[in-house]
């Protein structure tokens, strides 16, 4: 190597002697692992893992205890087997192993975020390395999958105990930190189907073990980590990313005797109908029915490990019984914070959870006690009822009178006001619904409308024009011609909870046809849609949904008037005239500019 044409340095780095010390250590445990030597520099190691403060030493010092574990399991020092002697030297090593994984699992709730990420990446490395082993030394040849190691992992995503550390000022209170929860759901459960079944798994059970009076951050921090769950396989042949290699093999399928005759009669019964012309006619398998003959069959409770994991319906029943876990923790209680989360959960009900269910009327009981809660979180409730109807037939005879519950004066002040008017519209979209129900619904709108927002009119009057438009039959709540000698007489009923009883269609709304007056206007423009032939095919709602009282502002700022309007306005040369000034003195336009106006106007004598 040529000499540098730099000059040396004037001052030598300053080496840190536990960074020697640090090396010293990794490198007597290493050649004693290798050589079956004495571990007991391992303890040292770890004893001033424990004792530092410094993040920057800490990181050197786990890197450097990763490194020796790693030396040690693939030494098959952890390997079963042996006499006495290695029985309680492998007792001792689990135990310098458990202390070290218990040190990572509170790393991860650390005030430097080098360390959590460091202490994630060793504890999932850890994991496969372990479950190699572990497989390798397996009695009967399968994969194994290290279960011990993963659930402090899980319980500390979960529980998120406190960082060990003496200097650590950071107060969680039991709550995961968000690039934990990010590095975890990108790096591992968005992409390994070994990781997110056993996650799911252990999560059902963490749920059960640890109550939520003790544990009140538990389910925030589980829902955290499933509403990103992006990934979940819909097909069998999707089951193909593992992080533990030897998991990827396809499992061996032991067959029962009668399953195996059944076959040969088959085969034999098809090999006899060979030439049978009908043959021809019969359909063949398509490529997306082949597909689904790719997983593994059998009960799922019959399945065995390396089975389930490669078994469509074994991941979508750990999906399931997670969930049934999780959701009556949501709504444990009517504080605020249980709400939010029911809001969160319910948000993703209709498209990343009812899906992948094994049984989705399972979550009927729960979601209907969302319904009965009311507000937002019983608005979308609803949705998710609406598709358990829809597409699992699910019998609910009261679903049109929890809808027209719902429309009361608050609904058109929410903040999903513009969500309730879609799944509205979408409730109400059927051609089979009595004219009586709907005309409830419209005439309920339009009283509502007398008290709401510009923007929230601005919605109805739409909504309304469209029902009528596919409905002919409540065009005669527009035409009704009254007795002008009579008084009016509303046979609309306002405060029943029956929509088929109100007597909506005997109504009319003359409500919607008061905003012809509106102060606002386009409020006022818009309402004048009832007076003309209904020939337009209908309004677009989502040109209406996202208004507010800044979008309305904002059009008015930048409406461009095409004519200036004519205004007549008279000069005033003084607004405030002096009390001592006779009046002839501001008709003849003198202006007093030494007089005191505000003093003036706060004198009472």
């Amino acid at each position: 190597m040529p000499a540098s044409s730099l000059p040396p340095p004037s001052k030598k780095r300053r080496v840190n002697p536990d960074e020697d010390l640090v090396k010293r250590l990794e490198t007597q445990i290493t050649d004693a692992a290798m050589n079956d030597g004495s571990l007991n520099p391992l303890l040292d190691l770890l004893n001033l893992a424990q004792r530092t403060s410094d993040a920057a030493n800490l990181s050197k010092i786990i890197y450097s205890l990763y490194r020796v574990f790693v030396v040690i399991i693939c030494s098959d020092r952890l390997a079963p087997g042996g006499g006495d002697a290695a029985k309680q030297v492998r007792k001792w090593i689990w135990g310098r192993l458990d202390a070290f994984v218990h040190l990572l699992v509170g790393l991860l709730q650390d005030e430097e975020p080098a360390l959590r990420k460091s202490a994630l990446d060793i504890l999932l490395s850890l994991l496969r390395h372990l479950s190699s082993s572990l497989s390798k030394n397996s009695s009967d040849g399968r994969p194994q999958f290290h279960d011990s190691h993963f659930k402090h992992i899980v319980r500390g995503l979960l529980i998120c105990p406190p960082s060990p550390r003496s200097s650590s000022d950071i107060t969680s209170e039991g709550k995961l930190m968000l690039d934990v929860r990010d590095h975890f759901v990108a790096t591992w459960l968005n992409v390994y189907d070994d990781i997110r079944w056993c996650f799911l798994r252990e999560a059902s059970s963490v749920l059960s073990r640890f109550p939520a009076a003790e544990y009140p951050n538990l389910a925030a921090n589980l829902l955290s980590l499933v509403d990103r769950l992006k990934t979940f396989p819909t097909e069998a042949s999707e089951l193909n990313a593992w992080w533990i290699s030897e998991l990827g093999e396809k499992p061996v399928t032991h067959r029962s005797e009668k399953s195996a005759a059944e076959d040969e009669d088959l085969a034999i019964s098809d090999a006899e109908d060979e030439d049978d012309w009908r043959k021809f006619f019969d359909e063949q398998p398509k490529a997306k029915d082949a597909k689904r003959t790719t997983d593994i069959k059998g009960r799922v409770h019959q399945l065995s490990f390396h089975q389930s994991l490669h078994s469509l319906k074994a991941h979508r029943a750990v999906f399931t019984r997670m969930w049934l876990s999780l959701l009556p923790r949501l709504s444990f209680d009517t504080s605020a914070t249980s709400r939010s989360l029911t809001i969160r959960a319910l948000n993703i009900m209709h498209r990343g959870i009812l899906p992948h269910l094994t049984r989705p009327i399972l979550v009927m009981d729960w979601i209907s006690a969302c319904v009965d809660t009311g507000g937002t979180v019983g608005l979308l409730a609803l949705n998710a009822l609406f598709i358990l109807m829809k597409d699992y037939n699910l019998d609910y005879p009261q679903f049109y009178t929890r809808l027209y519950a719902f429309l009361d004066n608050n609904v058109l002040h929410l903040k999903h006001r513009a969500r309730f008017f879609r799944l509205t519209e979408l409730f109400l979209s059927s051609t089979h619904l009595p004219a009586v129900l709907l005309a409830s619904f419209v005439k309920r709108l339009s009283r509502l409308s007398l008290s709401a927002p510009p923007a929230a009119i601005i919605m109805i009057i739409p909504f309304t024009y469209n029902i009528l438009k596919r409905h002919p039959a409540l065009m005669k709540m527009i035409h009704r011609a009254d007795d002008d000698s009579e008084p009016f007489n509303d046979t609309y009923i306002a405060d029943e909870v029956n929509p088929n009883v109100t007597n909506a269609i005997d109504s009319s709304i003359w409500e919607l046809l008061s905003h012809r007056k509106h102060y606002d206007a386009a409020v006022s423009t818009l309402a004048r849609i009832f007076e003309e032939a209904f020939t337009k095919p209908g309004y677009s709602m989502e040109d209406f949904l996202d208004h507010t009282y800044g979008t309305l502002l904002e059009t008015e700022f930048q409406r461009k008037i095409k004519r200036e309007p004519a205004l007549a306005t008279e000069l005033v040369q003084d607004l405030f005239p002096s009390r001592t000034d006779p009046a002839s003195e501001t008709d003849k336009g003198i202006m007093n500019d030494n007089r005191d106006v505000i003093s003036e106007l706060w004198a009472f004598d």
